[in-house]
């Protein structure tokens, strides 16, 4: 079955120097866009993360320092990734967990702004684990009824999982074929940021689901205790909680001039 589409959707997978959001880096980058008319554009980076690879992550995608010495860094070839992915929605194997708050942070860090204000993303593996509850490779053989080459190479994995995506739309005929049920159906807790930090509660509003203030309106806490702001924007959190606690605050700012 192929997709139906009202706009553009990229898959795509991140081969990494290893699982930190906030502080490991893109080695391989892998984008398969696909058009409303069916028409695809594909495109694979490899990328120097200017950091070590640990030899551990090597183990997993088979790429390490020598490989990637004389590639282009993410802030190089960052305007051909953004250009590729705008005013697309994603999709991806555990994309919404990990390669979709990754990229965020390689694109927030190299100037590039990040927002799925309009955009829907579609996480395979949670479409596969709600029907089916296993891994990649064995997704694409469970319903492709093909063997899964050079897994954890990044064009591999992005292609297996478009076409894992489809074939799941022909098994299950419960599911639309409709990008934005798709998002909705592959869809864990609703979160405001991608880390999992800022939740929304049965109102839709904004809360903390870490830490002291755990479950409490995050424009309660800047309001009662504005200093936890500034200690988030100086700690450790992923740059995309940043932004949209930045956002929030702004928000909070702006509604209250209007009163």
């Amino acid at each position: 079955m192929e997709l139906n589409l009202k706009k553009p959707i990229c898959f795509f997978d991140l081969e990494t120097t290893g699982v930190n959001i906030s502080k490991d880096r893109i080695v391989e980058i892998s984008i398969l866009k696909i058009f409303p008319n069916g028409t695809q554009e594909s495109k694979t980076w490899l990328v120097n993360p200017e950091m070590p690879i640990p030899a551990e992550t090597t183990a997993v995608h088979g790429i390490d320092d020598a490989k990637i010495a004389n590639e282009p860094t993410f802030k190089q070839i960052a305007t051909a990734v953004s250009e590729m992915i705008k005013g697309c929605d994603l999709g991806g194997f555990n994309s919404n967990r990990f390669d979709i708050p990754l990229l965020a942070e390689e694109l927030l860090r190299t100037g590039f702004d990040f927002d799925m204000k309009n955009t829907v993303a579609v996480d395979v593996q949670t479409i596969y684990h709600k029907m089916e509850k296993r891994t990649l490779s064995a997704a694409y053989t469970f319903y492709c009824d093909k063997s899964l080459e050079n897994a954890h190479s990044a064009e591999a994995d992005t292609i297996a999982t478009y076409e894992v995506l489809k074939s799941q739309l022909d098994k299950y005929p419960e599911l639309e074929n409709d990008i934005k049920f798709l998002s909705e159906f592959s869809s864990r807790k609703q979160f405001a940021d991608f880390a999992g930090f800022i939740a929304f509660d049965d109102n839709g509003k904004e809360v903390f689901s870490f830490g002291k203030h755990k479950g409490k309106l995050v424009e309660k806490v800047m309001d009662e205790e504005p200093g936890y702001f500034g200690w988030i924007q100086n700690a450790d959190f992923p740059l995309y909680t940043k932004k949209v606690l930045t956002a929030i605050r702004l928000r909070r700012l702006n509604n209250s001039l209007k009163l």
